[in-house]
């Protein structure tokens, strides 16, 4: 007989449950370590005309350490280039012709090397029109860039004609004083009719002939503290000395834009309150320029070394503003003739821009 087995029925058990458990934290986003860019080589097979231009520049950009290798030198070598050189120091300290004018000398300023050294961005100079001969000039010139490599080419050299597109001018371009302080160096500057920016230099400038003038690099080391590709910021609304001068000599004032000036070298982030920044600002308040962490290219590589980039620098002179002489100058008289000469540099900015700077990151930004 089957009989049917049946399994017995196991009582439930219930488990407790268990405790929900924490959510884990999130995990700190890791840093972005970007890698170093390669660098990026020049090739070997480079037109001689563009290795031609590559060279000038950097020639240029070692000149003033090979003169005061040279000077030492001088010093070193025997009693013969010892006296030769103590010779040229007392000339020097007695020699006072940056503030009277500058030496210029055009065979020197018409040598096919600037052509060259200004082929190699290459650096382009207009005018908005002409400019009267019989007037005295302070030209402004903006922006700073690290070393205003656009008011060099175009006012310190003859590579793009200057003398012939603003006839019957002699316009000096000044620079600091500490310049003049270099032994061989200075002299090339007094032949290129570079001259210093202190007052002395520019009274005299003024009382010449007519014709005569001065380029003001107007922003100085604050300016030049913010060059960075793709922006414009200028240092100009607490600049009223240049106006002054202009108004008790009854100068013309002709403001200047070097479209690409702070394009051609990168600059170390320099943030206001950055240890950078810091450092800059400490610099500038003891030696009157700051020291620019600034990179580009070199001779066999495109991304990185101390030479500028090769890119477009077009400095245009932009329409005149024509200053009466003033024996009493108010406040009222230099904001009047500030305001028109920012008007001038703004809209000379805004007719050129789109041309000129399509790339930009930012539009002008006059402080």
């Amino acid at each position: 007989m089957n009989v049917p087995l049946t399994m017995p029925t196991l009582p439930s058990v219930t488990f407790p449950s268990m405790p929900e458990m924490p959510a884990m934290p999130a995990m700190p986003a890791m840093p972005d370590l970007a890698l170093p860019e390669a660098p990026k080589l020049a090739p070997l097979a480079v037109p001689f005309p563009r290795r031609r231009q590559t060279l000038a520049v950097a020639f240029w950009m070692w000149l003033l350490p090979l003169f005061l290798l040279a000077f030492g030198a001088m010093l070193y070598f025997s009693y013969i280039t010892r006296s030769i050189a103590l010779v040229y120091v007392i000339y020097q300290l007695q020699d006072n012709g940056q503030q009277t004018g500058a030496r210029r000398q055009q065979w020197l300023r018409r040598l096919p090397f600037w052509i060259w050294f200004a082929d190699f961005f290459p650096v382009t100079l207009r005018k908005e029109s002409d400019l009267d001969p019989s007037h005295k000039f302070i030209f402004g010139y903006h922006p700073h860039g690290v070393i205003s490599m656009g008011a060099f080419t175009s006012f310190a050299t003859e590579a793009r004609n200057v003398s012939q597109l603003l006839p019957g001018l002699n316009i000096r371009l000044l620079t600091l004083d500490v310049n003049f302080k270099v032994p061989l160096w200075r002299d090339l500057l007094l032949f290129l009719n570079v001259a210093s920016a202190d007052r002395k230099s520019i009274d005299h400038v003024l009382k010449g002939k007519p014709g005569d003038g001065v380029m003001l690099v107007l922003g100085g080391a604050a300016e030049s503290m913010e060059t960075f590709p793709g922006t414009n910021k200028l240092i100009l609304k607490s600049r009223l000395g240049f106006i002054k001068i202009a108004l008790q000599h009854g100068a013309t004032l002709v403001p200047t834009f070097g479209f690409g000036e702070n394009d051609i070298w990168d600059q170390v982030a320099n943030p206001k309150g950055s240890p950078v920044r810091k450092f800059q600002e400490a610099v500038k308040r003891v030696a009157t320029f700051s020291p620019l962490l600034f990179h580009g290219r070199s001779l066999l590589t495109y991304n990185y070394g101390i030479m500028p980039y090769r890119r477009p620098i077009t400095v245009v002179t932009g329409v005149p503003i024509v200053c009466p002489k003033m024996d009493t100058i108010t406040e009222a008289d230099l904001l009047q003739y500030q305001k028109l000469y920012i008007e001038g540099v703004q809209s000379l900015y805004d007719k050129y821009k789109d041309e000129l700077l399509p790339n930009r990151k930012e539009d002008l930004i006059i402080l």
